[in-house]
């Protein structure tokens, strides 16, 4: 027969009692557990906050800078001075303004001679040899299995490239790097063709491509250089004038590499 355990009424306040202390103690630690993790907590994302506060400062600095390095410079004394030398409301004929020209000049250096056109609408585009080129000598590469293996290592030493149409698949796994650059041959532009060593003798000897602006009806383009003389810059602008058609042009402005734009007459 087992022991039978008698309680009295003093004995179950005493256990009570002894329940309490044990639930406060609990009580008391989970409060203190809470406390230290809300520490934590505070003390890992102050340092955060500040560290983006700083980051969004730094940047708002930045952006400030920014902008203020995006205005224009102001031009210099000596290009103020070409200024005065146009008259900003007329419209010169090409013998005036190449005439002009020869005096905004503002140093020893053969600078290059540039049209700019507005055109009716964009899209426009087509290619021309000048009589007399450019003057500046141009890289043309024909494509083949090496070449399409340097550029895949980043080696681009042309300026236009030209391809048989056999070449295009191959030329696909580095498109990425000649589109932007607008050096991907395109028959729009005449750099696809099943003898493609005619067409780089072709670019060679002074043709050039002009196009307008993606999403402007503006072209730019380089006419030759001021070394040519009068004559031979003439000849040069009339027919990329003429290869354009005049029914195309809105305005023209002539300039070189360093002087202020002359408005000329279509």
């Amino acid at each position: 027969m087992g022991k039978i355990r008698v309680k009295t009424f003093g004995d179950e306040e005493q256990e009570l009692k002894e329940k309490e202390k044990l639930e406060a103690r609990k009580q008391a630690k989970k409060a203190e557990k809470q406390s230290a993790e809300t520490q934590t907590q505070e003390d890992f994302v102050e340092p955060v906050t500040e560290a983006v506060e700083e980051k969004a400062e730094a940047s708002k600095t930045k952006s400030s800078y920014s902008q203020k390095a995006k205005k224009k410079a102001p031009h210099s004394k000596n290009y103020q001075n070409l200024l005065t030398l146009i008259d900003r409301a007329k419209t010169y004929t090409l013998a005036e303004a190449l005439e002009l020209l020869e005096k905004l000049q503002r140093g020893k250096l053969d600078e290059t001679v540039e049209l700019h056109l507005n055109t009716l609408t964009a899209g426009l585009s087509g290619n021309i040899t000048l009589p007399h080129g450019t003057g500046k000598k141009t890289k043309v590469a024909i494509a083949t299995d090496a070449l399409i293996a340097e550029i895949e290592k980043g080696i681009i030493n042309f300026d236009i490239l030209v391809a048989a149409p056999e070449m295009m698949a191959k030329l696909a796994r580095v498109a990425k790097v000649l589109g932007p650059k607008g050096l991907m041959p395109n028959p729009k532009n005449g750099t696809i063709a099943q003898n493609p060593q005619d067409i780089a003798k072709k670019y060679e000897g002074g043709q050039v491509n002009f196009k307008t602006e993606a999403k402007t009806p503006v072209m730019h383009l380089t006419v030759g250089k001021m070394s040519f003389g009068k004559e031979k810059l003439t000849q040069n602008i009339e027919a990329l004038i003429t290869a354009v058609k005049k029914s195309n042009i809105v305005n023209i402005t002539l300039k070189s590499t360093m002087s202020p734009g002359i408005k000329i007459k279509i």
